[in-house]
């Protein structure tokens, strides 16, 4: 059963460049045979392949990852209209994506005002 933590919930994208499937499937809070699978049923996902077949999750990705999970634990959607919601309508996914990093970037902004103060 997933972690029905509200996506604003979860913990910041730290700043690196590659996240391997257990990196990505606790900062997502999804489990990574559900990474596996959402690979195969959204397009969007496309983490790189290397040595041995291994992922490795780019910031887009977790962002993306982030969203078909709000889409499916906290909006209700199947998979069909997961999919049909971030193929269909672009901008509000670019939006919805936005609307995601800022938020990000406040958080780690208000950690970094807390390590300043201390």
């Amino acid at each position: 059963m997933p972690d029905l933590k509200k996506t604003s919930d979860l913990p910041a994208i730290p700043g690196k460049r590659y996240f391997t499937i257990g990196e990505a499937s606790s900062l997502c809070m999804v489990r990574p045979h559900v990474l596996r699978y959402w690979e195969q049923e959204f397009s969007q996902i496309s983490p790189t392949k290397r040595k041995g077949n291994r992922r490795y999750y780019q910031r887009q990705d977790l962002l993306t990852i982030r969203l078909i999970r709000s889409l499916l634990y906290e909006q209700g959607y199947t998979t069909d209209g997961a999919r049909q919601q971030l193929s269909g309508e672009s901008s509000k996914k670019d939006n919805s994506k936005y609307r995601q990093l800022i938020g990000q970037m406040v958080s780690e902004l208000e950690e970094v005002l807390i390590l300043i103060k201390n």
